[in-house]
């Protein structure tokens, strides 16, 4: 039932549904999404709160999620500063210290508790999360609103945290198959904010200033850009509450409560970057494998071609039962990892299919990755490949959906992506809809697309024929890999191997 609340607060209550529009006018929802209880308290002061009730949890997950990621920060302009890595770096010192918690405070209210805690930085976002028992669910919020906050940002934390930054870029740079995946992002997307590392540069993150990155802070961690989600055994009410206690005891005016303020408005879908002549890109390094990428622009969120692109993926490259892990691992013997992926923003998407291999056995990988993704564009699937990767879909979807952290992940990029929640069965649903012909024509569609080859390793050795990179510069990649995994894709790590996320 539909009804007015109070002070004519629009309220959706006792819904059950598969389906859950999120707009941003609407102050309150509560409904039964797909046997779950979801409720959503749109904050005078433009604070989003989502909780989902998950019967029977004996813990929760709770993020603060900021709507801000690296392709939000200004590029290097001779009049300006540098800020590029500034979300990443603050995501570090927002852990350092408040005037209510030093860092080892903030350490021990996590540890006493057995939080498992963390925080991520992507590109278009930013969370701190914990995951904690029931009984704890107070202090975490406590403990992650102090942070987000009321961070004292102090200046020899600042310094020290820098060099931690420098030491985590350059483990990621030791990684030729991290290193692989920055390069292919570069040359996807260009020049575009996309296009840039998660991390920075060394060079930038060298000559970044604390009153550039306190500035930063002060300006866009407001109440109007954070959503707070929470999964598992939790209270609405209580978690809202506890929110709104965080920011008015920060004492700060910009967290303040009290005024009038809209949501951040979601991003634009309509200005996307526009990939042209798309360039290989070699980059030598010592090792026994080389690292391939080849692939080109994809999908952006919320492209109702999403779930053909899901069956399509899957059938390419998402498990052992794959076409290339079939074709290229277990027939031929050519490599041990290889798959397709997929990643999605609010105005563009990247799709890509890796492996790695021998440098002698390049050549013939690198013509299985085209060949596999031209008879898909050519054939499509057939009716044991679709039925397959249905279930494949349903069944991982459901297993990772008992999991809060995953569920509290789904709320926030729902609320901060595409503005609908979708439940599982509606999902499945949505899948088994899909045609053939529906997956022929994406794979067609992304086969005719520019496309870029990127190769890590001994490439000499490899015979490979393309542009020559060098070493890593402020110009090139960094050391900082694309956000993966729970599509919380937190930098540090590869894309999933497996099949695709529920949209």
């Amino acid at each position: 039932a539909d009804f007015r609340g109070a002070h004519g607060r629009l309220v959706y209550a006792g819904r059950v549904t598969d389906r859950l529009g999120l707009p941003l006018d609407t102050p309150e929802l509560d409904v039964d999404l797909a046997g779950s209880r979801i409720r959503r308290t749109v904050h005078p002061s433009g604070l989003r709160v989502l909780t989902e009730h998950m019967p029977g949890a004996r813990s929760a997950t709770i993020g603060f999620w900021v709507g801000l990621g690296s392709r939000d920060e200004q590029g290097e302009q001779p009049e300006a500063p540098a800020s590029l890595g500034s979300t990443h770096f603050l995501e570090h010192l927002l852990f350092k210290g408040t005037p209510g918690r030093s860092a080892h405070e903030i350490a021990i209210a996590f540890d006493r508790i057995g939080a498992e805690h963390n925080a991520l930085t992507a590109k278009e976002y930013t969370c701190y999360y914990a995951k904690v028992r029931d009984a704890d669910i107070d202090d975490a919020v406590a403990a992650l609103g102090d942070m987000v906050t009321s961070s004292l940002i102090d200046a020899e934390e600042f310094e020290n945290e820098r060099e931690v930054i420098l030491e985590e870029l350059a483990m990621a740079a030791d990684d030729p198959g991290d290193v692989a995946q920055e390069l292919f992002f570069q040359r996807v997307f260009g020049a575009h904010p996309l296009g840039r590392p998660i991390g920075g540069t060394p060079e930038t993150i060298r000559r970044a200033r604390r009153d550039d990155v306190v500035g930063y802070y002060s300006e866009r961690y407001r109440p109007n850009t954070l959503v707070v989600t929470a999964a598992g055994a939790v209270d609405h009410d209580a978690i809202v509450a506890g929110v709104l206690a965080a920011l008015e005891g920060s004492g700060l005016d910009r967290w303040s409560t009290g005024g009038l303020a809209s949501p951040a408005p979601r991003r634009s879908r309509l200005s996307g970057p526009r990939l042209e002549g798309l360039g290989d890109a070699l980059l030598e390094r010592p090792g026994g494998q080389v690292n391939l990428l080849l692939g080109g622009e994809g999908l952006p969120q919320g492209d109702e071609r999403r779930f053909a692109f899901g069956l399509m993926n899957s059938v390419l490259g998402g498990g052992m039962s794959s076409r290339l892990f079939q074709e290229i691992r277990e027939k031929r013997g050519l490599a041990y990892s290889t798959y397709a992926f997929g990643a999605s923003y609010s105005d563009a998407g990247l799709f890509g299919m890796y492996a790695g291999c021998a440098p002698q056995k390049a050549g013939q990988v690198i013509e299985l990755l085209r060949s596999e993704l031209a008879a898909l564009a050519a054939d499509g699937i057939t009716d044991e490949e679709r039925d397959r990767v249905l279930g494949q879909i349903a069944g991982s979807s459901a297993l990772a959906l008992e999991d809060s952290e995953t569920r509290m992940g789904r709320l926030a990029r729902s609320e901060l992506g595409t503005g609908e929640l979708i439940g599982l069965d509606e999902s499945v649903r949505r899948f088994h809809e899909v045609t053939q012909d529906e997956v022929r024509e994406v794979a067609a569609m992304l086969a005719a697309r520019p496309m870029t080859l990127v190769a890590v390793g001994e490439v000499g050795a490899a015979g490979l024929a393309g542009e020559r990179v060098s070493s890593l510069d402020a110009s090139g990649p960094a050391a900082l890999p694309p956000e993966s995994a729970a599509e919380p894709q937190a930098a540090g790590s590869a894309p999933p191997q497996g099949g695709p996320a529920t949209p």
